[in-house]
């Protein structure tokens, strides 16, 4: 299969306050906002990101994602990933010119999630004010101590992990880089994909809720170690609590930190990991006991990032464990347990 997607473009989430969320996004974490509409729709950009914005965040009665759009390799692979959406016997929809991107194929894949690919999208052009005195830059560097590059990443809740993961390969040509299996039973809970070199671009959580289309994060980027430190502090001073990190991925190697916006939303900065060239790449299997969440093996990820987005009131959330009826008790969070990360 010839490439089809090059990388993940933005993002669209739902806020019950959005003003908030949008606020929170532009003054503690550094994003610059450039449009919002009359409903308090708003778009935000990185100071790095190539086209107008990577983030829409838009009125809801609850945290969801509501999109995840892609651009694809060329206008002819647009055509063929549409084609073969449609041949799986998913209808989807095409849209002209919206959110200032070009001609769009939007569908809802298997497991609820609504995605949308497109190829014709404007380079950013910065104003004067904000250009950049290198000439690869779409803007200047944010002055923002916390301001992340670019938009890096997904990770959604699916009810099959491993049926996720093939269904996207198959269609649409993500590479599946890895999978976690529990260390005590035969349950697959985590698995990452990409569309290009990167360890991934789209992950997935097993889901054990009723709720399809689920989120549990979404993710952003930073060049060092040190920036992704720097803001840790800053989102902290500002009065965000750190709900996981910062620590080291062992999938991936990513560098991470985990916070909260106040709409509810789970986000990620990170940075660092290693990048795949290899074309007959075939996914490893890990262990929460290998460190597949903390390389050092030697902290406990606290039970709230088991939560995916929106609620499921009255179940067990989604989480990178997996919790499958009567099992609940043994494996509701072995990460808890210290030295598995």
């Amino acid at each position: 299969m010839t490439n089809l997607l090059a990388h993940l473009a933005h993002l669209e989430i739902a806020s019950p306050d959005v003003q908030a969320t949008a606020a929170f996004f532009e003054k503690q974490f550094g994003l610059r906002p450039v449009q919002t509409d009359d409903d308090g729709t708003t778009y935000l950009r990185c100071w790095g990101d190539y086209y107008p914005y990577s983030l829409i965040v838009s009125p809801g009665d609850e945290p969801a994602l509501v999109n995840m759009a892609w651009r694809t390799a060329s206008a002819e692979a647009l055509e063929d990933a549409a084609a073969r959406v449609q041949a799986k016997g998913v209808e989807g929809a095409w849209h002209d010119k919206r959110q200032g991107h070009g001609r769009s194929f939007q569908f809802t894949g298997p497991y609820g999630h609504t995605m949308e690919l497109y190829w014709d999208v404007p380079q950013h052009q910065a104003p004067a004010e904000l250009a950049s005195v290198f000439p690869d830059r779409p803007e200047r560097r944010s002055a923002h101590a916390a301001a992340p590059r670019f938009l890096d990443h997904v990770t959604i809740a699916a009810s099959d992990v491993k049926g996720f993961a093939a269904w996207y390969s198959e269609v649409l040509g993500f590479r599946v880089m890895a999978f976690t299996e529990l260390d005590h039973a035969e349950v697959t809970v985590f698995s990452v994909l990409t569309t290009n070199e990167k360890s991934h671009d789209l992950g997935v959580v097993l889901d054990s809720s009723q709720r399809p289309g689920r989120v549990n994060h979404i993710a952003f980027w930073t060049d060092s170690v040190q920036e992704l430190l720097v803001a840790a502090d800053v989102l902290m001073e500002h009065g965000a609590t750190m709900e996981y990190g910062p620590s080291i991925h062992g999938i991936g190697e990513q560098s991470f930190l985990y916070f909260r916006e106040p709409g509810g939303m789970r986000v990620e900065l990170n940075t660092g990991g290693y990048r795949n060239y290899v074309p007959d790449w075939r996914a490893n299997t890990w262990k929460p006991s290998l460190g597949s969440n903390s390389i050092y093996r030697n902290s406990a990820m606290p039970m709230s990032m088991t939560e995916s987005f929106p609620p499921d009131e009255g179940r067990p959330t989604a989480t990178e464990e997996g919790i499958l009826p009567g099992t609940e008790d043994a494996i509701l969070n072995p990460y808890a347990q210290h030295g598995q990360g």
